[in-house]
């Protein structure tokens, strides 16, 4: 058990200290990244523990740093990992990593470039490379609000496995699966104040493959409702959901996600 709780200690600081502080999931983006803030990193974290017939613990750390560059540029580094254990067993064990390079919000069009390494244990998904670009579209940019499109086209690389420790679906006739494939993908942000320290922002990507199921996308949606403290705390409600029409493991559509946290400017 000592073990356990070291691997958690070591997560927080790896997660600290190797990017500082969002995904395209390819699908999240930064959750304040348009309102004009001057924000250089973020880390957020959660970390639960309860007594079931042996300690359930359960870590999510997100991270984000920000390099602002000439001429407007900026690029974002996202990483985010999440861990549960029942005693001795891993139950959940995905994350991802990802770097993207865009306009900083001052161009109505303008490319955004981004690659992600990816892997969700609980739905057999071993490894996703992803690297693409977006046509990123200004519809409004005011001081409390915005609203963002796009649209591009993504490589998509995937290897799934039935036989990770963690995945939820295993039955003897599922076999290792590679796919790869360029994606269709579409986009729709937007981020507003509610109140004095009250944030939200949302992102919608639906991917349309570019073979013959075309006509089974896959639906990311993302959300965060932020609670300012201070200048530098903040309380996040967080939901998100992935609808996949064309998987490769016979895994459910639908899955979601709703947490809360703490969210740490620096």
């Amino acid at each position: 058990m000592k073990n356990k709780y070291f691997t958690f200690i070591m997560l927080f600081f790896i997660g600290l200290f190797q990017t500082f502080g969002q995904i395209l999931n390819v699908d999240r983006e930064n959750n304040e990244d348009s309102i004009k803030k001057k924000v250089k990193g973020i880390l957020a974290f959660n970390f639960s523990s309860d007594k079931q017939k042996s300690n359930l613990l359960e870590f999510q750390n997100k991270n984000e740093l920000d390099f602002f560059l000439n001429k407007d540029h900026v690029i974002i580094v996202l990483s985010q990992v999440d861990y549960s254990f029942n005693g001795a067993k891993n139950l959940e064990n995905n994350g991802f990593l990802m770097a993207r390079f865009r306009d900083n919000d001052t161009r109505v069009i303008y490319p955004d470039l981004f690659y992600q390494y990816q892997w969700n244990g609980v739905l057999g998904m071993q490894n996703r490379n992803v690297a693409g670009m977006n046509i990123r579209i200004n519809c409004m940019e005011k001081k409390k609000s915005d609203l963002y499109t796009s649209i591009g086209v993504f490589y998509e690389a995937e290897r799934w496995n039935p036989f990770l420790s963690t995945f939820s679906y295993f039955n003897d006739s599922l076999q290792i699966v590679n796919r790869n494939m360029f994606r269709l993908n579409t986009m729709l942000k937007t981020a507003f104040k509610i109140g004095k320290s009250i944030d939200f922002s949302a992102v919608s990507y639906v991917q349309f493959p570019l073979n013959k199921r075309f006509n089974s996308p896959r639906w990311f949606f993302d959300s965060n409702l932020i609670f300012e403290s201070s200048k530098h705390l903040s309380f996040v409600i967080h939901y998100d959901h992935n609808l996949d029409f064309f998987r490769p493991l016979p895994i459910d559509t639908y899955y979601y996600n709703l947490s809360m946290g703490i969210q740490v400017k620096i």
